[in-house]
């Protein structure tokens, strides 16, 4: 039986950025405290922290402080170097362990081990040169997207090729990476998520698929309830169910998907972690992912996921910072979370807003009515 780590013990957290906040945030609300590593002073988890290492994330000398400072670690993003990620799953410190990790850094092994689990993913074939590509042209039709194996989030790190002619440009435009994957396109009516979290005892819960909708590849709304059959919500949430327990993972994983015009589904990518498309249950939920995660890595009985009421979350971008302060007497039904950030850059991830209503139309239209974005 797993141990339970209970409050006030400290829970490490690898990465400063506004997923290490809200955990943080939902850590001390629950009574831990909460210490941090990252590069940068005054991050936004670094705000919210009881202690904070300020170090890159290969220092093994911070690392093992951190380490002697917590009782569990987790991790924000992950992107975490693989060496001291290992030396805190041998101090039985990072219950979530580095196999997840190694999947999901990158995109080849991620597909491989969707599809051993029998889960459909857009067709695919490795690539390392330009001849490559118009080989996989040749299998997979047009159009396509090339992608980088590792590194890539917010649509960077890959091309969609159109026309045989633009492969070659594409695969230079990506050629700094040393392994890339092609992937047929997929012709999908929504882009859809869910997130499912596992605790360190085996117990297993999702939460609502989120309907989301990406402007200039960056999430810019989740809507949930996602405007789906049921059948089809119900076949997203099995899919993400039996990748958390097909993986053995512990902690959270976010599953994104295409769903088709007849209600087929793809995976898409996974995250593992918190997830943008997932902040919606800050307020709309019985419990956040954010707690449930905490809860998961702690050994803690997992909450109710439930739907409280139909909500809308929509990002704010550097640029919307202006019109959001303008628009702050508007909010009298809208939840509103600022990052701590500092510099407000053109695409640049500031904060979120979680518009509650008694349908998901009417929490569209309000949106539409703060003339933010």
């Amino acid at each position: 039986m797993s141990i339970v780590i209970a409050p006030p013990e400290t829970i490490g957290i690898l990465g400063g950025g506004q997923l290490g906040r809200m955990m943080a945030i939902a850590a001390k609300e629950m009574g831990y405290r909460v210490a941090v590593l990252e590069p940068t002073t005054d991050s936004p988890c670094g705000q919210v922290s009881d202690t904070e290492f300020v170090a890159q994330y290969d220092d093994k000398k911070v690392v093992e402080q951190l380490a002697e400072a917590s009782a569990v670690i987790t991790y924000e993003f992950e992107n975490i170097d693989r060496e001291m990620a290992k030396i805190l799953e041998e101090k039985q410190l990072l219950p979530q362990g580095y196999k997840l990790l190694e999947t999901t850094q990158h995109r080849l092994r991620e597909k491989e081990a969707i599809t051993s689990l029998g889960l459909p993913v857009a067709p695919f074939v490795a690539v390392s040169s330009a001849q490559d590509v118009m080989t996989g042209i040749q299998k997979l039709g047009l159009p396509a997207v090339l992608k980088t194996c590792t590194g890539g989030y917010d649509g960077k790190g890959q091309v969609v090729i159109k026309e045989e002619q633009e492969a070659e440009a594409a695969f230079a435009t990506l050629s700094g990476a040393k392994e890339l994957v092609l992937e047929q396109w997929i012709p999908f009516e929504k882009e859809v998520s869910v997130i499912v979290v596992r605790s360190t005892k085996g117990e297993v819960k999702t939460f609502p698929v989120a309907e989301n909708i990406h402007v200039n590849n960056i999430l810019h709304q989740s809507i949930v309830p996602a405007r789906l059959d049921t059948t089809v919500l119900e076949k997203a949430e099995q899919l993400a169910l039996t990748l958390a327990k097909g993986m053995n993972m512990v902690g959270t994983l976010a599953v994104e998907m295409f769903v088709t015009k007849d209600g087929e589904i793809f995976v898409n990518e996974l995250a593992p972690r918190p997830h943008n498309s997932g902040h919606y249950t800050l307020n709309a939920c019985e419990t956040s992912q954010f707690e449930q995660h905490v809860r998961a890595i702690c050994g803690l009985p997992l909450g109710s996921t439930e739907l409280l009421k139909p909500v809308v979350m929509v990002n704010i971008l550097g640029e919307h910072m202006p019109k959001m302060y303008e628009a702050l007497e508007q909010f009298s039904n809208v939840k509103l979370h600022l990052y701590g950030k500092v510099e407000a850059k053109t695409g640049r991830k500031m904060g979120h807003v979680n518009i509650l209503a008694e349908s998901v139309e009417e929490a569209l239209k309000k949106s539409d009515e703060l003339g933010i974005w």
